[in-house]
């Protein structure tokens, strides 16, 4: 069907290119240094179908039908120019770079284009040429590094697996404080289902990796909240706006491009393969050394891979232009069987109509997703527990002890058997130990998860001209999309974990969104002052999590009736059949922005928007305000300055702006368990609740140097959240109703810091030419106040048996408690009577996920046809903790501890209860009583400093007219590879990997997926 449809609109763009040409026009473009530019467009201007592009010696040949006609000619990075041919039959022409910085022009809220200069806040963009050089299933990933202050973090969750983005540090203690995401001017679905734990679970992937990145033709961050108050509460943590390519007027343009990268582990933790357990110990503590199987934990990780491919055909004349984009994405994680799969169809049209006084859009984008088996993060239902926990000397099966020690690769290839007894195959594995071990291999084979995802994002807009200064624009979007979650626990697993006759989870449903808006804009100039207004109105409904769940709750039961038959009629009357609802949410908002410029130097910006939301219509503050004004100075037209100085300006913004509450947190009623039983709400309805609010102030300035050879632009900003949603336990005479609890509004959280973008051409000369960008952030969180009136109280938004994340009054979202020595005074670790080590009964505070900055390097060396790009990115200062290190000692499968035990003790400055020093302990004393699920879990927080190689690119333009190829306009190859090792780094290992996207499990390790680094190449051609 995608092939009949791709030759269809081949065949009509073809068809529809057709031209009479009469004359043939030669020429050369050069730069202002002389050099040739490859790459131009080059058009006849009375009939924008017929163009070419210029070779990479800068030369083209054109038929045109008028002698007398005019060229146009335009590039990125350079001015346009229009050349009349006057019945030359060469032409040539030099093309002058544009000056970055004073006429370039971005995409801000609601789509609206501005120049930056006229900007009275921060912004940054990135361009999809940059995002490309080297591809990811999630285009947000590309982005880190690129932009200062966003904050990109993936799940370990494989092939699909979602991200985390945040802008200048958390804001709610509730919420996550993600930005939103717009598309051509419209807010899009980004919502997160289900996510990994400390104890397990499964990332449910998000809706950004849905989009096609091919599609995109820039993306531009709007960091704060004055930059995106336009769109209400929704764009309280920032905008990312993301533009998509459309069609161009001229010669009928085909581009495929294909992608490859491979994917092997970076690193896996340091294991000892020296030392077994002793008996049937689970553990490997034994103290003779033996020669046993070293190889298993490498061989069960394979080499993954990306495929992305994609083609897209661009054709129109000035009234009429089309694009249509089909992409696939192929890929394959390190788990043997994990597999991601998406189809990506796009149609878009843009047609002027009434003397170019009206202008339509329609923009369709279709999306089939498929992931298989993305990887469970924590304990449970985790296949690198069993392969990292295994004892070094092999295992008797539990089914029967007389079979002896046998060793792993037993376990793989017998990863089953059949027993008689039950008529069915159960696991082969030796120690379920609590039921957080079992064999991988069954795992992998015996608990298949899918989810499917079929989504669609349709668009239509009018723009209408009214006059020259008047417009009128009207927009509808609506996005929907279909999702399933089937995981499958087949009988004869872990029994602490599945039932006899196997557990299924399952989920079918719907996430919709309804958009349209309306927008008023006029643009004129009075003399020396200018004139900006942009005034209008949007409704928006969403209905998230339409649908049902089925689940089975407990493994003591009988979850399926008929073992392994995954149907809704097989579920036993205990399991949860129930309809999901996440809710209806309306939001109404009017707005208005007026900029007013004075002599094109100084300008004064003035927003305002009224939000009415449907979450908040029980507590009469259903309607709520909020304002924002800015001001922008271009100092280097206000004053004379130095010839070197190219541009200066200085700005500053302020706004308030509300967070709001997510639904049904004000009225929580009672509902069906699924097993009939009615599940009573004990939490007092919130009539007077309110929404948070958010109160940005920001200043900044820019700078350009040497004829814009060398930019800096720096900006601080300083946030003010209050009025957070807390819960609180009604006193005992106000328990009434059956309510035993309410929300309240309280709390004040702080994010204070700078940006510093600096970017330059160092070198510019000849065929050479080197750029490079430096983005600098630096934060700072701070909880100023939690529950009033008590300092003490906090709130756990994350913890396992090692550590908690924790919120309280005077500390940081992100801060880290861990398990701590008791020492005495004079520094010594006390010691229990049996030689273990003494803890604090409460975690303490460790430190903080949160770095002291972060920094970003990217470079661009361009010599001739040859491009080279690399970019370095790091964090600095920060903390990051692994269970997964302290589980390794406790087991005794650590190097350390084979370390310890070659050299036969562990130093330490410890004392007796009775007072006697201790000097040394033995190995297993030692790591057993820091490691494990219960130890002293200060040993495992580590610094989260490090500094990597995160993207690597050589490219290579040809020149296909020398390769004989007149019909191929641009061929290009690259050579990639992302995060290809580190520079430095302390913990032992990637510190930026989350266990999921969830606030609690940043920098978290608890058997979370290695780290790993890709490699590859692109290829793109265009005809």
């Amino acid at each position: 069907m995608i092939k009949n449809l791709i030759g269809l609109f081949l065949l009509v763009f073809l068809a529809s290119a057709t031209l009479v040409a009469q004359h043939t026009v030669t020429g050369k473009v050069i730069d202002s240094a002389g050099l040739p530019i490859p790459g131009v467009n080059v058009f006849e201007k009375e009939n924008m179908s017929n163009g070419t592009i210029t070779n990479f010696d800068g030369d083209y040949t054109l038929e045109v039908a008028n002698a007398e006609g005019t060229l146009s000619f335009s590039f990125i990075g350079f001015q346009g120019l229009d050349e009349v041919i006057a019945g030359r039959s060469e032409v040539n022409v030099t093309l002058t770079e544009e000056v970055t910085g004073l006429d370039e022009v971005v995409v801000t809220a609601l789509g609206i284009k501005r120049e930056k200069k006229t900007l009275t806040y921060s912004s940054q963009e990135v361009s999809g040429e940059e995002m490309m050089k080297s591809k990811d299933v999630n285009f947000m990933s590309s982005l880190s590094g690129k932009t200062a202050g966003l904050e990109i973090k993936k799940s370990t969750s494989g092939a699909g697996g979602s991200t985390r983005t945040v802008l200048r540090g958390s804001k709610s203690v509730g919420q996550l404080s993600e930005p939103l995401y717009v598309i051509d001017g419209v807010p899009m679905v980004n919502r997160k289902t289900s996510q990994g734990g400390i104890w397990g679970g499964t990332d449910g992937g998000d809706g950004l990796s849905q989009i096609n990145p091919d599609d995109i033709e820039s993306i531009n961050v709007l960091k704060g909240a004055t930059a995106s108050i336009l769109y209400g509460s929704q764009g309280a943590n920032g905008v990312v706006i993301i533009t998509t390519k459309q069609g161009k007027a001229g010669k009928t343009s085909v581009s495929v491009s294909s992608s490859t990268t491979f994917e092997s582990v970076m690193e896996t933790p340091d294991l000892q393969f020296k030392y077994g357990a002793r008996g049937n110990s689970n553990q490997s503590w034994a103290t003779t050394a033996g020669n046993y199987e070293d190889n298993y934990v490498d061989d069960f990780f394979r080499t993954g891979y990306n495929t992305i491919n994609n083609i897209s055909v661009s054709s129109g004349t000035d009234k009429l232009t089309t694009y249509f984009s089909y992409g696939n994405t192929s890929a394959g994680g390190i788990i043997p069987n994990n597999h991601y799969n998406k189809h990506n169809f796009s149609f878009k049209q843009v047609a002027k109509i009434f003397d170019d006084k009206v202008t339509l859009t329609s923009n369709i984008m279709l999306t089939n997703e498929k992931t298989k088996n993305r990887s469970t993060a924590g304990y449970y239902y985790n296949p690198l527990t069993g392969l990292y926990m295994f004892p070094r000397d092999g295992a008797a099966p539990s089914r029967d002890v007389s079979l002896g020690k046998q060793p792993f690769s037993y376990y793989k290839n017998n990863y089953s058997y059949f027993d008689e007894e039950r008529a069915m195959i159960l696991q082969e594995w030796h120690d379920y130990d609590s039921g957080f071990q079992s064999n991988p291999y069954w795992l992998l084979k015996k608990q298949p998860r899918e989810d499917v995802t079929n989504r669609v994002i349709a668009s239509l807009s009018a723009d209408y001209k009214i006059t020259d200064k008047l417009s009128f624009k009207v927009r509808g979007n609506y996005d929907y999309a279909v999702k399933t979650y089937d995981q499958r626990y087949y009988a004869g697993g872990n029994p602490v974990n599945i039932s006899r006759t196997g557990k299924w989870d399952y989920q079918h449903f719907t996430d919709r969104q309804a958009y349209t808006d309306g927008i008023f804009t006029y643009q004129n100039d009075f003399g020396n002052v200018s004139l900006g207004v942009i005034a209008g109105a949007s409704y928006q409904v969403s209905i998230l999590q339409d649908g049902i769940i089925a689940i089975n709750p407990d493994a003591a039961g009988m979850d399926l009736i008929k073992p392994n038959i995954f149907a809704l009629y097989n579920m036993a009357p205990t399991s949860i059949i129930k309809n999901s609802y996440g809710g209806k949410i309306i939001k109404e908002g009017a707005f208005a922005n007026v900029q007013l410029g004075y002599k094109d130097m100084l300008f004064l910006d003035l927003s305002g928007r009224n939000d009415w939301s449907s979450t908040l219509a029980t507590t009469g503050n259903e309607s709520y305000f909020y304002p924002a004004v800015g001001v922008t100075g271009i100092l280097s037209q206000m004053v004379d300055l130095p010839d070197w100085v190219t541009f200066a300006k200085v700005r500053g913004s302020g706004s308030q702006v509300n967070n709001d509450v997510p639904f049904g947190q004000m009225v929580q009623n009672s509902e069906n368990d699924g097993t009939g039983l009615l599940v009573k709400n004990t939490r007092k309805p919130w009539k007077k609740g309110k929404p948070e609010q958010l109160v940005t102030y920001e200043v900044g300035t820019s700078w350009r140097f040497l004829e814009s050879r060398l930019g800096i632009d720096f900006t601080y900003y300083d946030i003010t959240s209050t009025r957070q949603a807390l819960e609180r336990t009604l006193p005992t005479d106000e328990q009434v109703g059956g309510f035993t609890s309410e929300y309240f509004n309280a709390g004040k959280i702080t994010n204070k810091g700078i940006e510093v973008i600096l970017d330059a051409t160092p070198v510019k000369t000849g065929a050479l030419t080197w750029k490079t960008a430096f983005n600098f952030a630096l934060n700072r969180n701070k909880v100023v106040e939690f529950y009033p009136g008590d300092p003490d109280r906090f709130k756990n938004i994350g913890s396992a048996d090692g550590y908690v994340s924790r919120i309280t009054t005077g500390g940081s979202i992100g801060d880290l408690y861990v398990y701590k020595h008791i020492k005495n005074e004079q520094g010594q670790l006390l010691l229990n009577d049996d030689g273990t080590f003494r803890k604090t009964r409460d975690p303490e505070l460790g430190g903080s996920i949160n770095p002291d900055f972060t920094l970003g390097w990217n470079n661009s060396i361009d010599y001739k046809n040859w491009s080279f790009n690399f970019l370095v990115n790091s964090a600095f200062g920060g903390n990051a903790f692994s269970q997964t290190e302290s589980m390794l000692d406790g087991y005794g499968v650590s190097q350390r501890s084979a370390d310890a035990r070659d050299r036969g003790y562990v130093a330490v400055n410890a004392v007796m209860p009775d007072g006697t020093a201790v000097t040394q302990m033995n190995p297993e004393t030692y790591y057993k009583s820091i490691g494990g699920r219960e130890g002293v879990s200060e040993h495992y927080l580590y610094d989260r400093t490090n500094i990597r190689l995160a993207q690597l690119a050589l490219s290579y333009k040809f020149d296909t007219q020398k390769l004989g190829l007149p019909f191929v306009q641009s061929a290009s190859l690259s050579v990639v590879g992302n995060n290809l090792f580190f520079i430095y780094k302390d913990a032992p290992f990637d510190p930026e990997m989350s266990m999921s996207t969830g606030l609690g499990s940043q920098s978290v390790d608890n058997f979370n997926l290695p780290s790993t680094r890709t490699y590859g190449f692109n290829l793109k051609l265009t005809f």
